[in-house]
């Protein structure tokens, strides 16, 4: 009954779904693009009967590369599509893969949608990540007998609550899946609590701890080497979300007091804040160089802003320090799995909620700098201030944290061949 209404709702929602794109690709054109596909109009010369691996986002398509590139060589008899939703994501696919995949945006969870995806690809296997659920699409892909398996399981504890309050519509949906692979034995608890069964329920660890460093890094890597300078300390702010940049900016600003010819580095998380990051910086008065002018870093230049995409990876091994965006916040923090392959130091707010489990290990083990939360904004900035002057003017501290964290990957290394596993036996069946 709550799948019923769910699909009724969402299809009544149809036009109003269409016209908030439409108004959104007023600012971000790439959302125009390719609504067909949206609507589950699928390219034409997409082979079907292959498998289906959903990541919503770049940091899902990263983090599922090691497994995708798994996928290409031990089921070279089936077509590999894969499925984002945005359009940062499409664009990481296909840089990554290129038409080694085939690969489409995931239709909206809407009935006549998803039906007309799956008529047209008819996977024999659908690979889901994390917390994508769709409730259409799942229980249309399990009458259509198509394998469910969810990879990388996780529901935190401050959002099982929010979950459990829709628990007649995700519940059937996690029963569902022949196999949900959560990332820890604590997700798997919490996934079992809200409807997944207990004998297809199991962890096999975070796909995110199975980084590598592939050709395309380390090429991105030497090229960017060569427009930074060699002889300035660079304090890197990895995936920024609004509000963080006037922090660190703030910090920065106390930080050239003692750190005159330090470099600050700005990734932001979404390309669309591009040019309203660099509004910010000027508003700070600090001199902006973007990296898309593709020109080398000059000694006059004090921020230097990456508004390019894929490319977050290759700049944290040419830095000194990293702080990770969206840990100031209620954003949830993101993934310091990445700094950490590269044994980079790693500072954090106090919201790491969406990395808790890392999070708890590299703590542990001394591999992360955290910073708690305070009562007004000033001592946050001075705190933080302090915390990268000292790192930078202490290499063998920062050493010390880098390599404590890198441990932690190489501990936690092997979820990619575990999913592999599994998968293989469902296609198996």
């Amino acid at each position: 009954m709550a799948l019923f209404t769910y699909r009724l709702i969402l299809l009544l929602l149809l036009p109003l779904v269409l016209l908030l794109a439409l108004l959104r690709s007023i600012n971000h054109p790439a959302y125009r693009k390719r609504l067909g596909e949206r609507l589950g109009f699928i390219p034409r010369h997409f082979k079907p009967k292959g498998i289906v691996i959903h990541a919503a986002s770049v940091g899902e398509v990263l983090a599922l590369k090691p497994f995708i590139e798994q996928c290409l060589v031990d089921f070279a008899q089936y077509s590999i599509t894969v499925t984002t939703f945005t359009p940062t994501g499409s664009a990481q696919v296909q840089k990554l893969f290129g038409d080694k995949v085939q690969h489409c945006y995931i239709p909206l969870d809407i009935w006549p949608c998803s039906y007309l995806f799956l008529r047209r690809l008819q996977p024999k296997a659908l690979v889901m990540m994390e917390t994508e659920l769709w409730p259409n699409l799942i229980d249309q892909a399990t009458r259509a007998q198509t394998k469910l398996l969810l990879v990388n399981g996780r529901i935190s504890n401050k959002s099982l609550p929010r979950y459990q309050k829709l628990s007649a519509l995700i519940s059937p949906c996690l029963k569902q899946f022949d196999q949900v692979l959560a990332q820890s034995e604590d997700n798997a608890e919490r996934l079992v609590k809200l409807g997944a069964s207990p004998t297809s329920c199991s962890s096999a660890g975070n796909l995110k701890y199975d980084l590598t460093l592939g050709r395309d890094i380390k090429s991105k890597q030497k090229h960017l080497a060569e427009l930074l300078p060699n002889n300035r300390p660079i304090w890197l702010l990895a995936s920024s979300h609004s509000g963080d940049e006037e922090l660190i900016l703030s910090s920065y600003q106390t930080i050239k007091s003692k750190l005159p010819n330090c470099l600050l580095i700005i990734v932001p998380r979404h390309p669309e804040r591009f040019d309203n990051v660099a509004k910010i910086i000027s508003q700070h008065q600090f001199s902006c160089q973007r990296r898309s002018t593709n020109e080398k870093v000059s000694e006059e230049t004090q921020v230097w802003l990456m508004d390019s995409l894929g490319e977050l990876m290759a700049v944290l091994g040419l830095t000194d320090v990293v702080t990770m965006g969206g840990t100031f916040s209620n954003i949830g923090g993101h993934n310091p799995l990445e700094p950490a392959l590269f044994k980079k130091p790693v500072i954090v707010g106090n919201d790491m909620s969406n990395f808790t489990e890392v999070y708890q290990q590299l703590k542990s083990i001394g591999g992360i700098v955290t910073l708690p939360k305070y009562s007004d904004s000033n001592s946050l900035k001075q705190a933080l201030a302090e915390k990268v002057t000292t790192l930078i003017q202490n290499p063998e501290s920062a050493q010390t944290l880098g390599e404590n964290a890198y441990k932690v990957v190489l501990q936690n290394q092997g979820a990619t061949q575990r999913c592999i596993n599994v998968l293989t036996q469902l296609l198996n069946r």
